[in-house]
């Protein structure tokens, strides 16, 4: 697939007030400092159209961008909450449940994990409410510029291991970076997939 437009559509806390056009929507989202926005940049060709910022946790929407008239990229905020008061937490994750749960455009959400770091608490946790609720989801290993190889590979296959204990049937991963463009071409091919599947429905 290759991305010829993209545009900002609609910022809002409510889902209520996403587009109503019934375009299929791959929703991004990670903990605090994943390199998400960098990923929708790299992913669309805009290093401008999702905000990035040194302070990590500034995704506090549900921001939704046209990708070649066609279907919507949402950037979601993350579920680990930078410097936030226990409202702003409670805030946030009803912003992300609400759309989860709700949302029936939502066709699959990318959950976005740190390739440098061993297996976390959090993202496993996250993960497995989103098996127990039935979100489609698959996983986006980010940074793997950040270390070696085998670095990167090692960590995969903790998050690997980990998931079997709960899961029988896996679900997809990517590893990409936002820096050497790694994975770019698989995401999209991925997306572009579901969506040939969806046109002949």
């Amino acid at each position: 697939m290759k991305i010829t437009s993209a545009e900002f559509v609609i910022s809002n806390t409510d889902v209520n007030k996403c587009p109503k056009t019934g375009f299929p929507e791959y929703a991004f989202i990670g903990r605090s400092n994943v390199g998400k926005s960098s990923l929708i940049n790299m992913l669309t060709g805009n290093k401008k159209l999702a905000m990035t910022s040194s302070t990590p946790g500034k995704t506090l929407l549900i921001n939704h961008f046209l990708i070649n008239k066609q279907w919507y990229l949402v950037d979601l905020p993350g579920y680990g909450y930078a410097n936030r008061s226990k409202k702003g937490v409670a805030d946030i994750q009803r912003v992300i449940g609400s759309y989860l749960e709700n949302r029936m455009e939502m066709t699959c959400l990318f959950v976005l994990i740190d390739s440098r770091l061993e297996p976390q608490a959090i993202d496993m946790n996250f993960m497995n409410w989103l098996g127990e609720n039935q979100v489609p989801f698959v996983i986006v290993f980010t940074k793997a510029d950040k270390q070696s190889k085998s670095r990167t590979e090692n960590n995969i296959r903790g998050y690997i291991e980990k998931l079997k204990e709960q899961w029988e049937e896996l679900p997809p991963y990517f590893i990409t970076s936002s820096l050497t463009g790694v994975g770019k071409d698989d995401v999209l091919s991925y997306i572009e997939s579901i969506n040939i599947s969806l046109n002949k429905k």
